[in-house]
Order: C-alpha cells, then structure tokens, then sequence
C-alpha cells in the first residue's frame, strides 16, 4: 500500500544555453588606476652631491654676463663677468675663464684670466692658473697651482679672530 508506489522517473530538466557572449575588449579586463601619483624622492635616481647648483658644460662658450643666485660649476668658456654674490663658483679643470668674477666663495681647478673678488675664500688647486688680482678674507694656493698678479686680503666680520691675532703679532714686533 503505502510502498507499493513506484518511483517516477526524475523529469528531463531543460537547459537554456546561453547566446554566444560577445567579445570582451581587452581594456575592459585591466584595472586602470584614475589617479596617478607622481614619483617619490625614494623612487627617483640619486644624484650625486656635485650636482647642486648650475653646471656649464665643457662644450658650452658663454659671451657676456653671468648673475645668479645658485652655486655655479663651469666646465666651459666664459668671457666677460661672473656674479655670484652669495654662492659658490668652481671653475673645473677644462675650464677657461677670461672674466672678473665676484663670488663668496672661488675654487679654481681650470684657468683664469681676471680679477676675483671672493667675501670668503678663494682656492687655487694644484693643477689652476689664475693671472689677475685677488680680493678675499682667506686664500689658499697649492703646491703646483699658477698665480701671477696681487693679493690683498680684506678684515672683516669673514675673520671675527683677524683683529686679534694681527694685534698680537705687531705687539711682539714692537
């Protein structure tokens, strides 16, 4: 009674195929950020400690009048003036300077040719010739190094000690 019933058949289910999708463009599948953050200092490459400043290269001529406020290195020519009141300016080894130059600070590894005027230091390195008149509160010449013209050297707030030790020494002269 209760058992004497036999199981259906499970009834075929109808499966709908799908329609054939259409093509999928590629940039649909690639996540494109909207947003681009620039690059970090991390990301960037280093670059090295010489590079602060300006630099003229050694094929470059300048003809004319240099004025700036930023450390300069010339590697080039230059002919006429150098102002640099507050800042550095090196004169590398291919350079060739025919200039007066005003700077608070002169390296010379290159050649000049002119007067410099310098509130802190002026250098002449062992391989630079420098033929003019210097104007500084601190000089240096190496061994090797090329100067021929005058040296005066200015007292001032560049030497706060300057008035001491020239006190000294004309004391004991005395």
């Amino acid at each position: 009674m209760w058992g004497s019933r036999k199981p259906e058949p499970p009834k075929p289910v109808a499966v709908a195929t799908p329609p054939p999708a259409a093509p999928v463009p590629i940039h649909s599948a690639i996540e494109i950020p909207q947003e681009v953050t620039p690059m970090t200092t991390e990301m960037r490459p280093a670059t090295p400690a010489s590079t602060t400043g300006a630099r003229l290269g050694p094929s470059l001529h300048v003809k004319g009048e240099i004025n700036g406020n930023e450390d300069l290195h010339v590697d080039g020519s230059v002919e006429g003036l150098i102002s640099l009141e507050d800042r550095k300016l090196t004169v590398g080894s291919s350079a060739k300077v025919s200039a007066d130059i005003v700077a608070r600070e002169i390296v010379v590894f290159g050649t000049v040719k002119g007067n410099l005027r310098a509130r802190d230091r002026i250098e002449i390195k062992k391989d630079g010739s420098v033929v003019g008149d210097l104007t500084t509160a601190r000089i240096m010449i190496e061994d090797g190094a090329y100067f021929k013209g005058s040296i005066e050297i200015e007292r001032g707030e560049a030497q706060p000690g300057a008035e001491k030790t020239f006190a000294r020494a004309a004391t004991r002269q005395e």
